[in-house]
């Protein structure tokens, strides 16, 4: 069995956040998939998608200050078409990446007891995201 579908995220501000919920309960075949891979694609070049601590919420926001000390929108970028924040998002998104590839067993994305989804959303005012989620399972 192969499913494909888009998922929407509403906006949200700078910083990291745990969408797994929202994320998979938007995924209408994946209560049917006994056994399977399923593959998140996030379609933008300003955010990112992790896996990380799905418990306190310290995490994220040490999470953001480092990466706003680490790729601040105060350096001097070529890139700056859509503000200060444009060039840094990209740098984010790429160090992060976009897309997680994540098991499935009965219904159930395999995630550690500690593991959440987050979006990394590196831009002051990023809008809605759409993700690509394509599950492949029996």
């Amino acid at each position: 069995m192969w499913h494909q579908q888009t998922v929407t995220l509403g906006a949200k501000p700078r910083g990291f956040h745990l969408v797994t919920d929202e994320v998979l309960g938007q995924i209408q075949a994946l209560p049917r998939v006994k056994t399977g891979l399923l593959h998140l694609l996030l379609q933008h070049t300003s955010a990112s998608l992790t896996l990380n601590e799905n418990c306190d919420p310290t995490v994220r926001h040490d999470m953001e200050q480092h990466f706003l000390r680490t790729v601040p929108d105060s350096a001097r970028y070529e890139h700056d078409y859509e503000g200060p924040d444009d060039m840094p998002s990209h740098i984010k998104s790429s160090l992060l990446g976009v897309s997680l590839m994540l098991p499935v067993a009965n219904g159930r994305v395999q995630l550690g007891t500690w593991q959440g989804i987050w979006l990394g959303e590196h831009r002051i005012h990023g809008g809605a995201r759409k993700i690509i989620a394509t599950l492949q399972g029996e």
